[in-house]
């Protein structure tokens, strides 16, 4: 049975992914870790019922199989030196952190002999879109994304529209697209560039997760789209990499791609 606390417990992904591991198979939820709500029952706030397991401050973290971050940049910058330094195991969704982030707090969890997974997207239903979106990118090179997120999220593009573009680039390589004299009479209105494509950051209530990439050539054009309509929609890729991040290499491993 691996053991497992939550960072960010008490938030709404935090409570979500709290009742997944309770009824999860081979994992047990052991500590919440919250910066609120200390010394309540996190089943209680999570709508399971007492489980004994009380909201406790990261200074008071043991030492589970498997921490759960899913918080957000800043956090992950201030909490991840002292739970790798731990040696323990985790897996994040949290997004907003650079290239030289990424590689410095892999290289500091490979140096204490743990794995830090952690993925832009752990929705399986959005992993495969991407997918389909690098393979169309192979033979339409004309691309824009679009991507939806709830108004609370902090960083723009996302994580995962991040990925995407970076996938698509590698295969359709740098290429200028629209007319090479449009201009913008409202500032940003053409989105963000990325090697010659286009992104733009929807985030409005109402929405959880959503992205659709769309292709543009010669008398025709293709969306790929995908939506997470609920947070119960990553819940199976969390659980799928808690119980597989054992057998991955010490160090970084980013994508719910390499666990597939």
């Amino acid at each position: 049975m691996l053991k497992v606390a939550v960072l960010g417990a008490c938030g709404k992904m935090g409570l979500e992914i709290i009742r997944s591991v309770v009824k999860e198979e081979g994992l047990e939820l052991t500590e919440a870790v919250d910066i609120t709500n200390f010394s309540k029952d996190i089943g209680i706030l999570a709508g399971l019922g007492e489980l004994g397991i009380k909201v406790k401050p990261l200074e008071d973290l043991g030492k589970p199989d498997i921490l759960i971050d899913f918080t957000n940049g800043a956090s992950f910058r201030a909490s991840m030196p002292a739970i790798l330094g731990k040696g323990i195991n985790v897996v994040s969704g949290s997004t907003g952190l650079s290239d030289e982030e990424l590689i410095s707090f892999g290289n500091l969890a490979k140096e204490n002999g743990c794995t830090l997974f952690l993925a832009p997207n752990f929705a399986i239903g959005a992993v495969l879109m991407m997918n389909f979106a690098k393979e169309a990118a192979k033979y339409i090179k004309d691309i824009e994304v679009i991507e939806y997120h709830h108004d609370q999220k902090l960083d723009a593009p996302s994580g995962t529209a991040k990925k995407t573009l970076d996938d698509m680039a590698e295969v359709r390589g740098v290429k200028l697209q629209g007319h090479p004299e449009e201009f913008e009479t409202i500032e940003g209105s053409r989105g963000g560039e990325y090697k010659g494509m286009r992104v733009h950051s929807i985030r409005l209530p109402g929405y959880v997760a959503s992205q659709e990439v769309i292709f543009g050539t010669l008398g025709q054009t293709l969306t790929i789209r995908h939506d997470s309509i609920s947070r119960e929609s990553f819940m199976p890729g969390i659980m799928m990499a808690c119980k597989k991040i054992g057998s991955l290499e010490k160090g970084l491993v980013f994508g719910l791609e390499n666990i597939m």
